[in-house]
């Protein structure tokens, strides 16, 4: 069974790995990033917002970050899917699908999030395609088109100001009972807003490009976009198997340095954060890292002083 022995095991190689890999690998840091190869965003054609790699396909982007993070050694990409995780802060152990075992001082979950699929025949053709959550990521190719948005309840109450800054021709679909109060629905009334309750029977397009939304109750809603509301389920079970606490929507709680709870375990990007875009992820990886290499180095001193 092989074994490593590393300074970081950063387990997920999105924006918030590859960019703490990165750090740490400049820092001369043994650091392995495990990472399965099945990223949220691989259903997505381009991504946006990120300075000098605006519109790059996801997979464009870590073909490059891989390629750049080589230039040192330190720095292992493993393909394999991290299965368990024991042990204590200076020494972790870490399995994988693949039966290799890793030991590690320090750990850094950059894990992400992953979609629940949604029951709406239909989105999954058009998802990443003509169909986003993130109007900051997609909503520039949108603007001033007629879409939908599918949302209910508070959250609509934030989203539906928000995405009028791209387009004002959107209508609200919630799919089924849209949770808002009469003073809420007064409030869309005043902004032109049509907002529909009846569960959506489909999602019409061609070539992944959306027409149409189709109600049970047989309207149809012509539209060139959707916005809609994931469900977002944790990338991974290691942090709460280590101990870490998670919020009730099972994003890891960190402190302001990227720490978890537990001495020695970190966590960035989207697993560790609302703020769901790469450039946000790759900061906080990069910040974490400079954390953890700080206490590795501070560590050293202190046993050889």
């Amino acid at each position: 069974m092989e074994k490593q022995l590393l300074d970081v095991a950063i387990i997920g190689g999105g924006p918030a790995g590859l960019n703490a890999a990165l750090v740490l690998g400049r820092a001369r840091k043994n650091v392995a990033v495990i990472d399965e190869g099945r990223p949220r965003n691989a259903v997505t054609r381009e991504a946006h917002g990120f300075l000098t790699r605006d519109g790059i396909s996801p997979s464009e982007f870590r073909r490059i970050a891989q390629e750049e993070i080589s230039a040192y050694p330190s720095v292992s990409f493993v393909a394999d899917t991290a299965v368990s995780i024991a042990g204590e802060d200076g020494q972790f152990h870490i399995a994988t699908a693949q039966g290799k075992t890793f030991e590690s001082k320090k750990v850094l979950f950059a894990v992400g999030m992953k979609d629940r699929p949604l029951d709406i025949p239909g989105l999954a053709e058009v998802y990443g395609k003509s169909a986003f959550v993130c109007p900051y990521c997609d909503g520039w190719e949108l603007r001033d088109e007629p879409l939908v948005v599918i949302n209910k309840g508070a959250e609509l109450m934030h989203f539906a100001p928000l995405i009028s800054g791209w387009s004002n021709r959107f209508t609200i679909c919630t799919n089924g009972p849209d949770e808002l109060t009469d003073t809420q629905r007064e409030e869309l009334l005043r902004h032109r807003v049509p907002l529909f309750e009846s569960p959506i029977q489909s999602i019409d397009s061609n070539d992944g490009i959306v027409r149409q939304v189709v109600l049970v109750d047989r309207t149809t809603i012509p539209c060139r976009g959707i916005f809609f509301k994931p469900e977002l389920v944790p990338g991974s079970d290691l942090p709460r198997a280590i101990g870490c606490h998670l919020t009730d929507t099972g994003m890891v709680v960190v402190d302001d340095f990227g720490k978890t709870n537990v001495p020695g375990v970190y966590s960035a990007g989207d697993a560790a954060s609302r703020m769901h875009q790469a450039i946000a992820a790759a900061s906080m990886g990069a910040f974490a890292a400079a954390v953890i290499n700080n206490e590795l180095n501070m560590e050293a001193w202190s046993r050889n002083g």
